[in-house]
């Protein structure tokens, strides 16, 4: 008989596409994802994974194992379901995925509170791309995921992926001390050309954000720093390289030299859990979706909140 955890070896590298990363998700060490693969290559006497320069390739044979795996893995959640619903409490693993700010600014508080409450529980943490959570959710790599949307890239929930709102996520305009911008009371879509701009590459909805509002309003933007992290983007315009849009989850205090200055319309980004429709009725799940619910106020920045508009040498809230 096969092995339902060497098949997950297998299905998280059809996912991830290497080694390292499918162990990076399934919280193992690359060497022992190899082990397992090994291990199910003597037992199907099959090549599963072929050398393609520094990285690996699925066989035909192993696409087809990675196919039955999905299924398998998710009679193998149904079972689980049931079996955790019978008891009616959380038990067994939850595997949640989250993005970067959001497994910065809000997950600790909601995995410490769910440790204490739920002993049985066993939580582990992967931080992902938010455009990666739709599809580890559908294919059953992750149980539940912490995503996030904009107004203008809305987040369709397809067939089989449920989700419920956490909360909405305000931006501020980041711009170095001594900028314009920082005597203005409010500062307009209208009125950001002509600026630097620091922010994250292509491909993300930040980006995308930016730069279809700047062409909107019939500027092109100028974009001179590109950077992953929101950390990075605040430290690059501290330094008066630029300024940049940023959203207020997991940014914390503002650096000296860098001010946030309130921007009409501003941009709103929601967040969202995902999970699989299969595990909807597990406490294990029901009680996370809660839980990310009832921490949201508590770390939510709020209009006015000193630690989203502090400027720079203004004193340290008391």
């Amino acid at each position: 008989m096969l092995d339902l955890s060497r098949l997950r070896a297998l299905h998280a590298v059809s996912v991830h596409g290497s080694v390292g990363a499918a162990a990076a998700a399934l919280g193992y060490t690359p060497s022992a994802v190899s082990q397992q693969i090994a291990k199910l290559e003597r037992e199907t006497r099959t090549t599963l994974l072929e050398r393609h320069g520094r990285g690996v390739a699925l066989t035909e044979e192993a696409k087809l194992l990675a196919e039955t795996a999905q299924r398998l893995m998710a009679i193998s959640e149904q079972a689980e379901t049931a079996l955790e619903e019978s008891r009616g409490q959380p038990i067994g693993r939850l595997r949640v995925a989250a993005f970067a700010s959001a497994a910065r600014g809000l997950l600790p508080g909601v995995l410490a509170d769910l440790a204490h409450r739920h002993p049985a529980l066993e939580v582990r943490l992967t931080e992902i791309n938010p455009h990666l959570s739709m599809d580890l959710v559908s294919r059953g790599v992750t149980d539940l995921a912490v995503t996030h949307d904009w107004d203008i890239a809305p987040l369709p929930a397809p067939e089989g992926v449920e989700q419920a709102v956490i909360g909405d996520d305000r931006c501020d305009l980041l711009v170095p001390a001594g900028h314009p911008f920082t005597s203005r009371d409010v500062i307009h879509r209208s009125d950001l050309g002509g600026q630097r701009w620091v922010c994250q590459p292509p491909g993300r909805v930040c980006h995308d954000w930016l730069v279809r509002t700047l062409r909107t309003a019939g500027f092109e933007p100028d974009i001179t720093h590109v950077a992953e992290e929101n950390h990075t983007i605040v430290s690059l315009v501290a330094a008066g390289l630029g300024v940049a849009v940023v959203p207020r989850l997991g940014t914390g205090t503002l650096p000296p030299g860098a001010v946030a200055v309130p921007l009409e319309p501003g941009p709103v980004r929601r967040l969202y859990a995902l999970w699989r429709t299969g595990a909807a009725r597990r406490p294990a799940i029901t009680e996370a979706v809660r839980t990310l619910r009832e921490h949201w106020p508590r770390v939510a920045p709020r209009p006015g909140d000193p630690a989203s508009v502090r400027r720079s040498g203004d004193p340290a809230p008391q």
